[in-house]
């Protein structure tokens, strides 16, 4: 068993966690009163406490010396100051005339006061020779005798003392006052406190406090200097303790199963444990030997004695491969050398590489999971799976699915169904395989075919002998070999129990053949991927249908009428069908209304709802209603629509359906545009205001109120009336045209305000140029868009007049209106118009009351209105053989293409409209003369 050289060495080779001692060990013998003797017992604690009392020591004898010195010099001082001020007072010019004086206080008082304040002393007292003062600090203590000795003074002697006074023990000097004929007339004393005296030493003790402080301050932090130094050298271990840890170390090192090499600066071998000798082969007691002297490898021996930093560092020692780590021993004030610590890494090599071979089939896993399936095609699907998997796990993917898959639709009999090669990816561009689109069918014995069959995987490891698959196209089998495909593997597409399809993993001939592990790595990735194709397909399927009827249910062309020019565009978003809507719905009096909906949410149940709401507009729209009225209807319908369905988050019955979530959220814009009074009537529900487009190009978005959304009820709606120019544009949108994730609603609204302030377009280049503008990358909600431009029918195409009440005025008014047809060259109606406004007009005086009009209108057809201020609506009946009346609405009915009643602020009208025989197109409509003046029917006579 090898042995360490030195103590210090050894300690500096394995630094680490110093071990008990015996006493330690020993819990019930370590208090802490056994800890501080230990300390104590130490070199460096005694050193410490010796250090301790010296300073102390010498603090207090400094102190001592300083307070006696200090009272000294302070005393000296102030008995020297004393006798000076006593005998200059007493000498003083003016002195004794002062005494003399007759108040001799009031002369000397203030001056004794002045002296005593400058030269610091305690009392300066003027007394008479009988010892009473004339002066003191304290003016009550004045006229009383002076309490020191005074009578050497008054002998013409200077005396000093210490004794007591009025202001405490102090020490004095009492001087004689002479006159000029040398004889004591008085004397003077000056003098402090004792307590100012010691009050002057007292204030030198914090310096010497302060300076002893330091002196232990520094004391102390030389011993921690001095201990953490020992502490440092070793270890903080006695003998016996540095001996067991030497013990203890040697047995672990010869039992770790890592080998350790210590080599000096020489090149020696100091160590070698039981480990390193097994792993190295070296000869027994190899220590004190040259490296190079041990049989090792050049290159190993060279790297014991490099001193070069290694770490991890894998070298072959026979047939072992060894981690090996070395470090040099002298960076830290250590001894030349360097320690070599060894690992047997040959299993663990080998685990290694199985683990990383793991690692990366679960990383491609993991990637797969991220990177397939994330839109919903079919084809962008399948080529994600392709990508995915070139070139970590092959070097071509093709992937085929039954023909109805990509269309949404669900293979039957996947086996008997013709393919459609889907997406095709590989190392190089230029591949063998057939290309993207190409529809074929696999022979029954092709490793496809009985893929499919058999829903399992299908490996085939050389494709050069594999009749059975150059059978399935012979010629196009050739290609592929010679290109340098070898194997093969095929696995099904299959997801809720249908088989979709099948992908193709391919393999170049200098890449290994499929391994079992990895067969089972192409079915998890074929299986994921099958699941996200399925998802695509099912969303394809309903996204048709929803597509299908959306298409359905909005209008494919405007229907004719010659109030607006319309144009109109609609944009499904790209996440899926949503609710919007919009019509045009002609209505009687040349009137035309202008619809825009939406409802919230995408998908069949959006567009379901849309077209019910549509199809109940168009219901609405033949009441002739006002547009708030409208909307109130609608409202009501919503709500209901909303109590009918199932509840939340339950399917349709039987299943397969997407959860009914209710219409609430549908907003609506209803306008009635009148091209004979150029007024135009709108409400809205929630929905975004129109934009009216001036001729001269400037924009206005009408204060219009908002009302609520459709289907919440209790609110009503407000109307408003516009009246445009002739020329102007009406433009109606859905809030997909204004609102995006990137923009709030005021920014939309203003670039739509840029987009429409152009003057001199046609409404459908309006719409075209306002999507241009506006229309988002990736539009999140559909756009309807409609672009009106108003007309007007002129006095060339309308007459009115007042019809009186009274009978006998129906043939003059019915003669106006023949001679108003013949002018407009309508005689071959003239025959039904007469009668319908006969019948009309005789209904009007006979049951109405009020003013009655009458008003011609020339259309597409005749229209023939009567209004009046009455309420009550006629209705059609059929009469009996005995009624004498009753018959009048009949005839009209019969011969009017159409009639009816609408409701006015004032009354209401009733209407006829009949056919014309050729009905002028709108555009074939001859231009106004607007200097002529309107033809007048006359009044009746």
């Amino acid at each position: 068993m090898a042995r360490f050289m030195g103590r210090s060495w050894v300690a500096r080779m394995f630094p680490g966690r110093r071990p008990r001692s015996r006493r330690r060990e020993r819990p019930q013998e370590a208090g802490r009163r056994t800890r501080l003797l230990r300390h104590v017992r130490s070199v460096a604690g005694q050193v410490f406490v010796l250090q301790l009392i010296i300073v102390l020591l010498l603090g207090a004898a400094a102190t001592a010396a300083l307070v006696l010195q200090v009272r000294h010099d302070v005393t000296g001082e102030a008995r020297g100051r004393s006798v000076a001020v006593a005998e200059s007072f007493a000498n003083a010019p003016g002195m004794v005339r002062a005494l003399h004086s007759r108040d001799p206080t009031a002369v000397l008082q203030p001056k004794a006061e002045a002296v005593r304040k400058k030269t610091g002393l305690d009392f300066v007292v003027v007394m008479k020779t009988d010892g009473i003062r004339l002066t003191h600090p304290n003016p009550k203590r004045i006229g009383h005798h002076y309490i020191g000795t005074i009578g050497p003074a008054l002998h013409g002697h200077l005396t000093t003392g210490t004794g007591p006074g009025t202001m405490g023990e102090s020490m004095d000097a009492v001087a004689p006052i002479f006159d000029s004929h040398h004889k004591v007339v008085g004397a003077v004393g000056a003098g402090v406190t004792i307590r100012t005296v010691s009050g002057l030493a007292d204030r030198q003790l914090p310096l010497l406090i302060g300076a002893v402080t330091v002196s232990l301050a520094l004391a102390t932090g030389g011993t921690a200097l001095v201990t953490g130094r020992l502490r440092r050298q070793t270890r903080g271990l006695g003998p016996a303790e540095m001996t067991r840890m030497y013990e203890h170390h040697d047995a672990v090192l010869h039992a770790v199963r890592e080998g350790v090499l210590i080599v000096d600066g020489d090149g020696r071998l100091v160590l070698a444990n039981d480990e390193a000798s097994r792993l190295l082969g070296l000869p027994p007691r190899p220590e004190g030997r040259p490296v190079h002297l041990l049989g090792l490898d050049p290159g190993f021996a060279g790297l014991l004695v490099s001193r070069r930093v290694v770490t991890d560092e894998v070298l072959v020692a026979g047939d072992r491969l060894l981690a090996v780590n070395n470090r040099p021993t002298d960076r830290d004030g250590g001894p030349p050398g360097s320690v070599t610590t060894l690992r047997d890494s040959t299993e663990l090599r080998a685990l290694s590489g199985r683990a990383d071979v793991a690692q990366r089939r679960l990383k491609l896993l993991y990637d797969a999971s991220v990177e397939v399936g994330t839109t919903l095609d079919v084809g962008r699907t399948a080529e994600e799976l392709a990508r995915v998997a070139v070139p970590r796990f092959a070097d071509f993917v093709t992937v085929d699915l039954a023909e109805p898959v990509p269309r949404g639709e669900e293979p039957t009999a996947t086996g008997a169904v013709q393919m459609c090669r889907a997406a095709v990816h590989g190392f190089r561009p230029d591949h063998p395989f057939y290309p993207v689109g190409k529809r074929f069918s696999f022979t029954d014995s092709a490793p496809q075919a009985r893929g499919l069959g058999s829903g399992r995987p299908v490996v085939q490891d050389d494709l050069t002998g594999a009749s059975c698959w150059h059978a399935h196209d012979p010629g196009q089998t050739v290609k592929v070999l010679d290109y340098g495909v070898r194997s093969l593997v095929t696995v099904p597409l299959r997801a809720r129990g249908v088989l979709l399809g099948l992908v193709n993993f391919w393999r170049m001939a200098e890449r290994d053949t499929f391994e079992e592990e990895e067969v089972t790595l192409a079915e998890e990735l074929a299986s994921h991927a099958a699941v996200c194709i399925d998802n695509a397909r099912r969303y394809t399927r309903e996204h048709t249908m929803a597509v299908t009827l959306q298409h359905s249910l909005l209008p494919r062309a405007v229907p004719p009428q010659s109030a607006l020019d319309v144009a109109f565009r609609y944009l499904p978003a790209e996440s899926g069908v949503g609710g919007d809507w919009f019509d045009v719905i002609p209505l009687p009096g040349a009137r035309v209304a202008l619809v825009v909906g939406d409802v919230v949410g995408h998908g069949l149940h959006a567009a379901a709802t849309m077209g019910r709401l549509r199809t109940a507009v168009h219901n609405f729209s033949t009441l002739d209603l006002p547009p708030d009225e409208i909307l109130t209807h609608l409202d009501d319908l919503v709500a209901r629509i909303d109590q009918d369905e199932v509840p939340l988050g339950q399917d349709l019955p039987g299943g397969g359906g997407e959860p009914l979530t209710g219409a609430t959220g549908a907003t609506c814009l209803y306008a009635i545009y009148d091209p004979v009074t150029r007024r135009c009537t709108m409400a809205r529900a929630g929905h975004p205001p129109p934009a009216v487009v001036s001729p001269d190009g400037s924009v206005e978005f009408p204060d219009l109120p908002a009302g609520p959304p459709l289907g919440l009820g209790g609110l009503p709606f407000d109307t408003a009336e516009l009246e445009l120019a002739e020329g102007s544009h009406l433009v109606l949108y859905t809030d997909g045209l204004i609102e995006d994730r990137r923009r709030e609603i005021d920014i939309g609204l203003e670039m739509l305000r840029g987009a429409l302030s152009h003057p001199g377009r046609s409404p459908d280049e309006i719409c075209t140029e306002v999507l241009d503008a506006m229309l988002p990358t990736q539009p999140a909600d559909d756009i309807a868009l409609i672009a009106a431009r108003t007309r007007v029918l002129g006095p060339g195409r309308v007459v009115s007049s007042d019809v009186p009440s009274d009978p006998a005025a129906v043939a003059g008014v019915r003669a106006g209106a023949l001679r108003q047809l013949e002018e407009w060259g309508l005689e071959e109606v003239a025959f039904t118009a007469e009668l319908v406004l006969s019948e009309l007009i005789t209904n009007a005086i006979r049951h109405a009351t009020g003013p009655i009009r009458l008003q011609l209108v020339r259309d597409r057809g005749l229209i023939c209105e009567v209004s009046d201020t009455s309420s009550t609506s006629p209705h059609l009946r059929y009469a009996t053989t005995t009624d004498e009346g009753g018959r009048g609405l009949f005839l009209v009915a019969q011969f009017a293409e159409r009639w009816g009643t609408r409701y006015t602020a004032g009354g209401k009208v009733i209407w006829a409209e009949l056919a014309l025989p050729e009905p002028p197109e709108p555009h074939e409509v001859p231009p106004v003369d607007r200097s002529a003046r309107p033809p007048v029917v006359p009044e009746p006579s």
